[in-house]
């Protein structure tokens, strides 16, 4: 973390040196503003406050939860085209984009949140799907509320015991506060942004995986708007799995992991799929975090795993008094 800092520094002051790069500078953050603002975001009104979500295509709903430096757009380009012929959800977790924060929240508050929101929207039980950080709030939701969901699908998950669970340095919230740290890493330092992202060192990309990489790069701005959220994974959120009983998730979950993912250990994935009861592990190779140039093999298994029989549900959620859907502009 500490090289990644002495870029953004050396970027920072390069930008404030010259007037191109304070242009370029500018035209970059004003990019990601505008893929935002490109995205369908509404929002409904619950006791954690505003609650985010982009709703994209139709049929059987899918809860898509979203990893660090996220939102709701991220949510949906992490899908990308998984679940062909499914109502992809995609929230916004606390802190992020237009998703409120509440004072002491903890992932177990998300969880109750993603609850509202399926009353909101009149969805009695929905699949999940989460990515990376995003497993810790999925998981509560599987533990406090196992009616609301069919299928728990986790993709490079935050597992007990993982690094992304540990207590972060205070010196991270230095890369969330503004736009200029991170935009001058990934100005100034390229090779280090797809190690923050996960990608193995040394690790072949073909085209396609070029192409996923510079999107999740591009999609963690502008950083503004998802750093109380960066802040809350880091400091509550992930550390806060390590306390969970996985033994008493009794939904029925799939775990993908890749033997390769440098942010998290395949190690903590196998160890969660041997405690949660009847889980599915499937290991890829290689693909790291972001799990590249596997999209074919995780189609096939997500299509096999959601036909497979969930928790019966009998009736319709109702609208819940706490929540009332209401339009919200998809700009930032």
């Amino acid at each position: 973390m500490r090289k990644q800092l002495v870029f953004a520094v050396a970027g920072g002051g390069s930008l404030a040196a010259g007037g191109s790069l304070a242009l370029r500078y500018r035209h970059d953050i004003d990019a990601g503003r505008a893929r935002l603002a490109a995205v369908g975001r509404t929002a409904i009104s619950t006791a954690f406050g505003a609650v985010e979500y982009a709703d994209r295509g139709a049929g059987e709903p899918v809860l898509a939860i979203h990893g660090i430096f996220g939102g709701c757009d991220q949510g949906l380009l992490s899908v990308g085209d998984l679940l062909p012929g499914r109502r992809v959800i995609a929230p916004s977790r606390f802190g992020y984009l237009g998703s409120a924060l509440p004072p002491g929240a903890t992932p177990a508050d998300q969880a109750d949140a993603y609850a509202a929101l399926l009353d909101g929207l009149g969805i009695a039980s929905a699949d999940v799907i989460a990515f990376s950080a995003g497993a810790t709030s999925a998981l509560q939701l599987a533990l406090r509320h196992p009616g609301r969901v069919r299928h728990l699908a986790v993709m490079s998950g935050n597992w007990p015991g993982s690094h992304t669970a540990d207590h972060q340095p205070q010196a991270n919230r230095l890369l969330v506060r503004s736009e200029l740290p991170m935009w001058a890493v990934a100005t100034f330092a390229r090779p280090v942004m797809p190690r923050l992202l996960g990608v193995p060192k040394g690790l072949p990309l073909t085209g396609a995986d070029t192409r996923t990489v510079t999107g999740l790069i591009s999609s963690i701005f502008p950083v503004v708007l998802r750093a109380e959220g960066v802040i809350f994974d880091f400091f509550v959120s992930n550390p806060d799995v390590n306390n969970y009983d996985l033994v008493a998730v009794t939904v029925p979950t799939l775990i993908v992991h890749a033997r390769d993912d440098p942010l998290i250990s395949y190690d903590t994935a196998r160890r969660a799929a041997a405690r949660i009861p009847g889980a599915r592990l499937v290991t890829v190779g290689h693909g790291g975090h972001p799990l590249l140039g596997q999209q074919d093999a995780i189609r096939a298994e997500l299509a096999s795993f959601l036909e497979k029989p969930g928790p019966a549900t009998t009736r319709p959620a109702p609208a819940s008094k706490r929540s009332r859907r209401a339009a919200r502009p998809g700009t930032s």
